[in-house]
């Protein structure tokens, strides 16, 4: 597993459009994603569910998947679309069939949860179409905002771990404080 997961005592900072879309913002993600309006998604560390509700609306479902249950009970107290479930797991165990998911994205939480394991069982669940973007904190930033540098990785190393799991990259593209990579199965 990665490093530490966000505390979710913290979980209103998620919320604050301002800082959120300052790194990623609704187009870019619905641009990296390509959806359908039938498509099945997962949201891989889905906190608060704040870029699971930008997406909720252009899909058939959304599981917004995050590890903790605190999370998906502030995602509760705001309101939970009708087409998006609430799961509770690690990525590392997908309670999914093989095949399920059209589509998965992991916004700020890549470094929380990548593993063999978890690269593993995107892979598993994904359709032969599948699409998975990564956005995440690039080690090569400031370290002003998101966790310590040395919790992070590049975007040359994350696109690495991919490829090591069956995935081609299709986009890969470096800023200053983030990294944002468009995955398909090979």
């Amino acid at each position: 597993m990665g490093y530490h997961t966000f505390d979710a005592d913290g979980a209103d900072k998620l919320e604050r459009p301002e800082r959120r879309y300052r790194f990623l913002s609704t187009e870019e993600l619905l641009w990296a994603l390509a959806l359908s309006s039938e498509d099945i998604v997962a949201d891989l560390g889905s906190g608060t569910g704040f870029f699971t509700d930008d997406v909720a609306p252009h899909v058939s479902g959304v599981y917004a998947v995050d590890i903790q249950e605190a999370m998906h009970e502030y995602y509760e107290e705001k309101g939970v679309p009708e087409n998006v479930e609430l799961v509770t797991t690690g990525v590392e165990e997908l309670p999914f069939e093989d095949g399920s998911l059209d589509a998965a994205f992991s916004t700020m939480t890549f470094h929380e949860f990548v593993s063999d394991d978890a690269l593993a069982e995107i892979r598993r669940v994904f359709t032969p179409a599948g699409r998975l973007v990564i956005v995440d904190w690039t080690a090569t930033g400031t370290g002003e905002n998101g966790p310590p540098l040395d919790e992070r990785y590049t975007a040359d190393a994350a696109a690495d771990a991919l490829r090591d799991h069956g995935f081609s990259i299709e986009h890969q593209f470096s800023r200053p404080e983030t990294f944002l990579l468009v995955a398909t199965i090979e």
